[in-house]
């Protein structure tokens, strides 16, 4: 079957994406700092690394190494700091379920991809009830290397068995932005986190859900028919 007579596919990153958290996230981060006797501006530093596994994102802030060991306690304290302070304002981003529905019954196939663990996702879509929208469902346990790195999109494409070309991610972070063009997919920006202007070349920079309908997706992407070249 050609790749234009097959469906297209949805990715959603889930931080920033189906989601508006990064303010707790980053507030997590800053408590973590604080214990540690660390200056490291939390917000800065998620405006350049958001989208990597915790523990990839601590691994930057330190200046001599420090064991994974190590690492993986820190992103489980600041993990247990972002749901203490996350707990009660767990919410989906405005107009998600719809624009879902909508995607489902105009034929998308619809996934999560996520640098998050399974117990951190199912924090959020089985809390909200998410999980049923999605056909699958892709976390860092299930890939070599997160993102900037193009497996948790490859992967993800894979298990909807569906080509890159045929699947358009949703992302609210630049390693995110640049995961998705390094496995052959357009983005759509979603400006959580991020001003419009700071993203390379998204389809189109979305605050929410609102407006969005699937038919606007493919109108964008007969529009743009080919993924950019992910920035060195």
């Amino acid at each position: 079957m050609p790749a234009s007579s097959l469906p297209y596919a949805l990715i959603f990153d889930m931080d920033g994406v189906i989601i508006d958290n990064t303010a707790a996230q980053a507030r997590a981060f800053q408590l973590l700092f604080r214990d540690l006797g660390l200056t490291t501006n939390a917000r800065r530093l998620l405006r350049r690394l958001n989208g990597m596994p915790a523990g990839d994102i601590l691994q930057n802030v330190f200046t001599n190494p420090v064991p994974k060991k190590q690492l993986e306690e820190y992103a489980a304290q600041r993990e247990m700091l972002y749901r203490v302070l996350y707990w009660n304002k767990r919410q989906d981003l405005a107009g998600l379920r719809g624009f879902l529905q909508a995607a489902r019954a105009a034929g998308f196939k619809i996934a999560l991809g996520t640098g998050s663990g399974s117990d951190t996702i199912a924090y959020i879509l089985d809390h909200l009830d998410l999980r049923r929208y999605f056909d699958v469902v892709v976390g860092k346990d299930d890939v070599a290397k997160g993102k900037p790195h193009a497996d948790t999109y490859l992967t993800t494409a894979r298990k909807l068995g569906l080509p890159p070309q045929q699947c358009v991610v949703f992302e609210d972070a630049l390693l995110g932005e640049q995961a998705a063009y390094r496995a052959g997919m357009r983005c759509i920006g979603v400006s959580t986190t991020l001003q419009a202007a700071d993203f390379q070349a998204p389809l189109i920079v979305i605050p929410d859900f609102t407006h969005l309908t699937p038919q606007r997706v493919l109108e964008l992407l007969a529009q743009h028919p080919e993924a950019p070249k992910p920035r060195k």
